[in-house]
């Protein structure tokens, strides 16, 4: 994935911040053909700044409703 408004050397540093930032682009922009782990939404959910129907979505996806 190329941006050219971040600087990837400087985000390297902070491991966290990096994935977050990875995660976020990745929804937000477009997954070229690969695949999310479902782990690290689930770990960094707080953390995302996504599209507020992205994330609606993804929720359903990730902690579907339990019917009795």
């Amino acid at each position: 994935m190329h941006n050219w408004s971040v600087d990837l050397k400087k985000l390297g540093k902070n491991p966290k911040a990096a994935i977050i930032w990875k995660l976020q682009q990745s929804v937000n922009f477009g997954l070229n053909g690969k695949k999310l782990r479902k782990k690290l939404l689930i770990k960094y959910w707080d953390c995302l700044h996504l599209d507020p129907l992205r994330k609606k979505f993804l929720k359903l996806l990730l902690w579907p409703r339990k019917t009795y």
